[in-house]
């Protein structure tokens, strides 16, 4: 299992700098072939994200997106930016996360016209998953000042082309809506990489702001306004996507440590409930043993939860304190931990999956101090059992 960061690619800089607006610390990695690439963290996290420009075009990149995934071994591959609209389903500034993919120039020229015959790439089934739950949640967008409207994230299949597509009614554009008509956005770049996911076994997701309608307006005064912020609002999905695609995997990989040691767990663990008894245990060596008197043991409720959220919170501050917490992540941290309590009080199933989320990504947030990391995990298994 790949212990590597999570490898985001651009086309362009106004991209790329959206993304890296997100990192702290970014450090250039060099490619033996001379790609350069960033390594940094995602802010208030410990998701190490590596950051690369691809430039325009699916053939340029494949290749990078094939050059980072034999260079990092990364946990996915994002590629994030902006793409146009082909129907009026999305808005402007709307963030649209790829299906599945249509390299649609594949063809077939005929005496009756030209017949389509494209390769299509989907999204990894986890990796999808992931990206619907956190559209639920809808807290990862960031407010923009004098705009009321949230963006949405939507899903469905994206048109991967060799040209920049700029009309409505030329006849490639009919050609396209004719051929393609389940495709929300229309790009450049989705079908190399998805291919380069598929031939090294990299999942790969693919995350584009609507910055235009693919209608003629390109470089117009419209377009300058929307871009940016098309390419903001897909970096702030893209970041928070890696984040949790980190927690996931550490999950993943703890939880296979855990079966790997169980056989030996077992035969050091003992737990004993007396009623009203006298109890002798024996044993050359006895770890994480537990003894209940005159009780069956307890299973933690929402109060127990939230008590034992409550004494993580006094932690946090002596960490920070002793100064082996940082000021950043402590505030995130606190952020956390009080939507934690909140989703605890509401005893919901849906509560519940919000809570265990919750804690999950606040594990990612202090992986770096071991302690505090394990204090967490029981207390996710404890979020879970709500349910």
């Amino acid at each position: 299992m790949s212990n590597g960061p999570v490898v985001v690619l651009t086309a362009l800089n106004l991209e790329y700098q959206a993304v890296r607006q997100r990192l702290v610390d970014p450090q250039p990695h060099r490619h033996k072939r001379g790609t350069r690439f960033e390594v940094g963290t995602v802010r208030g996290t410990s998701c190490r994200v590596a950051l690369g420009l691809a430039s325009k075009g699916n053939n340029s990149a494949a290749v990078i997106a094939e050059r980072a995934i034999q260079e990092f071994s990364p946990v996915a591959v994002l590629f994030v930016g902006v793409a146009g609209a082909l129907w009026d389903t999305a808005r402007l500034g709307d963030v649209v996360i790829a299906t599945h993919v249509y390299a649609y120039h594949g063809g077939t020229s005929e005496d009756d016209g030209l017949k389509s015959r494209p390769r299509v790439w989907e999204a990894p089934h986890g990796l999808s998953q992931l990206a619907s739950h956190l559209a639920r949640l809808n807290d990862w967008a960031d407010p923009t000042p004098g705009h009321e409207d949230v963006p949405q994230v939507r899903f469905g299949a994206i048109a991967a082309g060799e040209v920049v597509q700029n009309s409505r009614i030329s006849a490639e554009a009919q050609w396209i809506r004719q051929h393609y008509n389940d495709a929300l956005a229309i790009e450049m770049e989705a079908a190399g990489v998805a291919q380069a996911g598929h031939l090294s076994g990299a999942p790969v997701a693919i995350v584009r702001g609507i910055s235009d309608r693919a209608d003629g307006t390109k470089n117009s005064a419209d377009d300058r306004n929307w871009q940016p912020r098309a390419a903001a609002n897909a970096a702030a999905f893209a970041a928070r996507l890696a984040v949790e695609l980190v927690v996931e995997h550490e999950e993943t990989a703890m939880s296979g440590d855990d079966k790997a040691h169980s056989a030996d767990q077992l035969g050091r663990r003992v737990t004993n409930t007396a009623h009203n008894s006298t109890i002798g245990i024996m044993a050359g060596t006895v770890t994480g043993s537990n003894v209940h008197m005159n009780a069956v043991p307890k299973a933690p409720g929402p109060m127990d939860l939230v008590a034992e959220l409550n004494r993580f919170r006094e932690r946090l501050g002596r960490h920070l304190a002793e100064e082996t917490l940082d000021e950043d992540t402590y505030r995130e941290a606190l952020t956390d931990l009080d939507s934690a309590i909140r989703s605890v009080g509401a005893t919901t199933p849906e509560s519940s999956k919000r809570t265990v989320m919750t804690l999950k990504r606040l594990r990612g947030l202090v992986a770096e101090h071991p302690a505090l990391s394990a204090e967490l995990a029981p207390m996710v298994a404890a979020a879970g059992d709500l349910a």
